[in-house]
């Protein structure tokens, strides 16, 4: 009786010891480079309240393989400098396994070669096609490239028999690479560009590159940047009375810029991914059911609709936690399982990785949209 009775109780110690240790296993430290604040806080402070709501679901859950994931989040303010310094930190510090962001493709292009050089994986939350194109080892992204938008809006401005244009790109990283996309497309497909127009990031009034578009024989005026500049130029094609149709780049895909440019967002056409107009995409979507439960959580948690740029972070996360899930999460296993990832359907596309491609996605993660009283409307 006293051997049974010892065994029985050796046992139910060996069965806490075990449960303790499963408790007790340390959490999986993932990294975040967001701009929270600063001029690009409209892209940042999404992706940061969406990584966060996302990572408390899955802890919620059980974790991954009952681990829990400990997300470390570090405001860059939009500025490279900071990122660097971020970078550092959570690579040497903080000793994470995975970093997704930055949110601009400044940041981004500052950071990589720290990443790369520490052999840690980051998937990034900016547009730029210079982020993964060419292909890096370490580095993938989930916003939607840049060239892929170019290509959106020249194919329907061929549907609508216009090939001359005029160009307002922002001089910054997005702006800069959006402008070299916009003018090698141009050349390849046909379109005049009729008048090249930069202004800075900081400018407050675009009324002389408007004026100079105004006097040209453009049909047609692309606008190519991020919160606020887009906002002012549209306010200003409408102060001008310019009556040329005016789209703009992915850059301001969020209720953010309608609330800036005001009545005269109206009429404007943009690419977009299919989150922002999800309850208007048909059943058959692989996406929409992704989207749509996205959408009602963050409404439920930040009463305000989840947009465009949060989800490149619930993607990035969602693509991490797949990873993790296969190969483990050590740093190589994550890079080498993501980079294996086919038809994902998440918020920003349908995600298929390769060795030739960490981008991961076609002109198909963009439907068009067009503002028209204050509110988005797929443009069929």
């Amino acid at each position: 009786m006293f051997k049974s009775g010892l065994k029985i109780f050796f046992a139910l110690v060996f069965t806490l010891l075990m449960a303790g240790s499963v408790i007790a296993a340390p959490p999986i430290k993932i990294g975040a480079l967001f701009s929270v604040s600063g001029p690009a806080a409209f892209l940042g402070e999404p992706e940061r309240n969406t990584a966060q709501m996302l990572v408390n679901e899955i802890n919620k859950a059980g974790g991954i393989k009952g681990r829990q994931l400990e997300l470390v989040i570090i405001d860059t303010q939009g500025d490279a400098t900071k990122a660097v310094q971020g970078v550092n930190k959570l690579i040497k510090d903080d000793k994470v396994v995975a970093i997704i962001g930055p949110s601009t493709t400044g940041d981004s292009m500052a950071v990589i070669p720290i990443v790369e050089k520490a052999e840690i994986p980051l998937i990034s939350c900016a547009a730029g096609i210079k982020i993964t194109d060419p292909v890096k080892k370490w580095i993938f992204k989930t916003a939607q490239n840049d060239a892929l938008a170019v290509a959106r809006i020249f194919e329907y401005l061929k549907k609508q028999k216009i090939n001359k244009i005029s160009i307002l790109t922002v001089s910054d990283g997005f702006g800069s690479s959006g402008r070299e996309q916009l003018v090698l497309q141009a050349k390849k497909s046909g379109f005049q560009i009729i008048s090249d127009e930069t202004y800075g990031p900081k400018d407050t009034d675009m009324t002389a590159q408007l004026t100079k578009i105004r006097g040209s024989n453009a049909q047609a005026i692309i606008c190519w940047g991020t919160n606020p500049g887009p906002a002012i130029v549209a306010r200003n094609v409408k102060q001008l009375g310019i009556k040329l149709p005016l789209f703009m780049s992915h850059g301001v895909s969020s209720k953010k810029f309608i609330e800036l440019a005001g009545d005269a967002a109206e009429g404007i056409i943009l690419p977009s991914g299919r989150v922002i107009v999800a309850n208007q995409m048909p059943n058959k979507d692989p996406q929409k059911k992704a989207m749509l439960s996205y959408v009602n959580s963050y409404q439920k948690l930040y009463k305000i609709e989840g947009d465009h740029f949060g989800g490149h972070a619930w993607d990035a996360i969602m693509l991490l936690k797949g990873a993790i899930e296969k190969g483990g999460d050590s740093p190589a296993a994550i890079r080498d399982q993501l980079e294996k990832i086919t038809k994902f359907a998440g918020i920003g596309g349908t995600f298929s990785y390769s060795p030739q491609d960490h981008a991961g996605l076609t002109k198909d993660a963009f439907v068009l949209v067009q503002i028209k009283k204050q509110a988005w409307t797929l443009v069929k």
